[in-house]
């Protein structure tokens, strides 16, 4: 080791998601030294926060359960849906995710990481050429955080603190209707037993993307790997056009850390930049105001890489993830465009999406009205009958809606359509008219103008107990209500470009030597669209395994 450097490894992983960890564990497995760089004080960055799902056609566990699938179905997928988007999206980056996925998926359970199916998830376009109504999602089942030891506390807290259950990510689809069939009350039941034992028994039972983090952590951790937490990442050490290292400042001292192989990024995007979303945000959203992002997603990788002449793409582009007020605290309104009884209007009191489509696809749309007709905020409005079919908070008081809800100002209220109109301030007389061009077709099952309720991702995510169409019904019953629906995102999805060994390329294309990168730091392989559920996450995985096999000369 060179006098210079402070430490030396062979890769240096940024970030702590599931790119960096998996980054690392790749690189450890191929005999190499890593190390794992984290600005927070707790690991697992936005991994941790999610659902912890990952997305990967003809997976391990769809053969071993027999569903159909192949990497040419995929492919297809990518295709039909995604088409031409540039260098983010080389027919070569989409055949390595695919084949390269299974491979990581293996990889993983391996060395102990458990993964299982979910069931009826289906792919997010559904309907279209390659795609799998039955779903090609994965997701950890719950883990006993004891097994951390010291560590447990230093993994990020996930959804499931927020809801209170042990419940895992596929689960949830049910349990928000533990009233509506059998079949869920049935699984509602099982969470609600598997949290009430694990309280009793002190158990510490992880789900969604802590458990799938706190599984890496514990196999890095196994296997010697370093984890550095309040480490910010301060540049980039280049010689003779070569990163070699990198800088970082950790507990407010600077140290040169030698990266022998390459470095991989996985710091995740710029959501909690506005500086860079003002740049890029284009006609879009661009503050931040809105975001679930890691509160560590500031791009400081994706600037550094970029002053050493790496190309960028997609950067105007996030994942949207529309929903209510944070004000109104935990509750099922975010799943209200997925149920019969509701829809979305913007100010002219028009519809202008299929609302149980990907919440992605709802964001774009949302930003594309208001070009013309006013719809960030947009309106969610649903019925009397919609009330009483549900539970609106964490609770079996099926109909309660608190009433500081509407104290507040966050839910409005009135006996007709036309009053409610009024009230939040949309068009009276368009959203009349949509009310009852809605109910019309809506009372057959119907959506002539945006196809809602024809897919099996539709399907998936409504109502399993309303007749006729599971994400389809009429507003016909008042008193009426509405809430105003925000473009949130949990994440950019634009950055870096990076090839099929995850390679970061200049302007013309060429690698930067010892650069890699992976997850919202690069412009994603899915382009403008969101595949599945665990797409982002499961990008960032095998793309941060692919890197860390290609700089310790193992590539596929």
């Amino acid at each position: 080791m060179s006098a210079r450097w402070d430490h030396s490894f062979d890769v240096v992983s940024i970030g702590s998601g599931g790119g960096g960890l998996v980054a690392a564990l790749a690189a450890r497995e191929a005999g190499g030294e890593a190390l794992v760089l984290e600005k927070r004080e707790l690991l697992g960055g936005s991994t941790a926060m999610s659902g912890g799902v990952v997305w990967i056609p003809a997976n391990p566990l769809m053969r071993e359960e027999g569903v159909p699938d192949s990497e040419e179905k995929g492919l297809t997928y990518f295709e039909s849906v995604i088409g031409d988007v540039g260098p983010a999206s080389t027919v070569e980056r989409r055949r390595a995710f695919i084949s390269e996925g299974s491979a990581m998926t293996r990889f993983l359970r391996g060395i102990g990481v458990r993964l299982v199916r979910c069931p009826g998830y289906s792919d997010y376009y559904s309907d279209s050429p390659g795609g799998n109504a039955a779903g090609r999602s994965m997701e950890p089942p719950p883990y006993d955080g004891r097994a951390l030891g010291p560590w447990l506390d230093k993994v990020q807290p996930g959804m499931a603190q927020g809801i209170g259950l042990v419940v895992r990510t596929n689960e949830l689809r049910d349990v928000q209707y533990f009233n509506r069939s059998l079949r869920s009350l049935l699984i509602a039941a099982r969470v609600q037993a598997r949290t009430t034992l694990a309280r009793l028994t002190g158990r510490r039972l992880l789900t969604n993307g802590t458990a799938l983090v706190a599984q890496l952590v514990k196999a890095a951790t196994d296997r010697g790997v370093p984890l550095w937490t309040g480490a910010a990442f301060a540049g980039f050490v280049v010689e003779d056009g070569r990163v070699t290292g990198v800088d970082v400042v950790k507990d407010g001292t600077r140290l040169l850390i030698e990266a022998r192989k390459g470095v991989v990024v996985a710091a995740g995007g710029f959501a909690h930049n506005s500086a860079l979303r003002e740049r890029y945000g284009g006609e879009q959203q661009v503050t931040g105001e809105w975001s679930f992002a890691n509160p560590g997603d500031t791009g400081d990788a994706i600037e550094a890489a970029v002053e050493l002449g790496a190309a960028t793409d997609l950067l105007d582009e996030a994942w949207w993830l529309p929903g209510p007020s944070p004000a109104f605290g935990v509750n099922t309104l975010n799943a209200a465009r997925n149920r019969p009884g509701a829809i979305i209007v913007g100010a002219d009191g028009k519809r202008f999406v299929n609302e149980s489509n990907s919440y992605v696809e709802v964001g774009k749309a949302m930003f594309a009205r208001d070009k013309t007709a006013g719809a960030v905020p947009s309106w969610v409005v649903f019925d009397e009958a919609y009330r009483r079919r549900y539970a609106h908070r964490r609770s079996l008081r099926v109909g309660r809606l608190p009433a500081q809800w509407f104290e507040q100002g966050l839910l409005k209220k009135a006996d007709t359509v036309e009053e409610l109109a009024r009230v939040c301030g949309i068009d009276e007389a368009g959203l009349s008219a949509q009310v009852t061009r809605w109910n019309t077709y809506a009372a057959k099952g119907e959506d002539p103008d945006f196809g809602r309720g024809v897919s099996a991702y539709n399907d998936c995510l409504g109502d399993p107990g309303y007749r006729i169409n599971p994400s389809v019904g009429p507003l016909e019953r008042g008193p009426y209500y509405a809430f105003e629906l925000f473009p949130a995102d949990v994440g950019t999805c634009g950055g870096v470009v990076a090839d099929e060994h995850g390679r970061v390329l200049t302007e013309v294309g060429a690698p930067i030597p010892g650069l890699y990168a992976t997850g919202n730091a690069t412009a994603t392989v899915t382009g403008r669209h969101y595949l599945g559920a665990g797409a982002s996450i499961a990008y960032s995985m095998v793309f941060g395994y692919i890197g860390a096999r290609h700089a310790m000369g193992q590539e596929a």
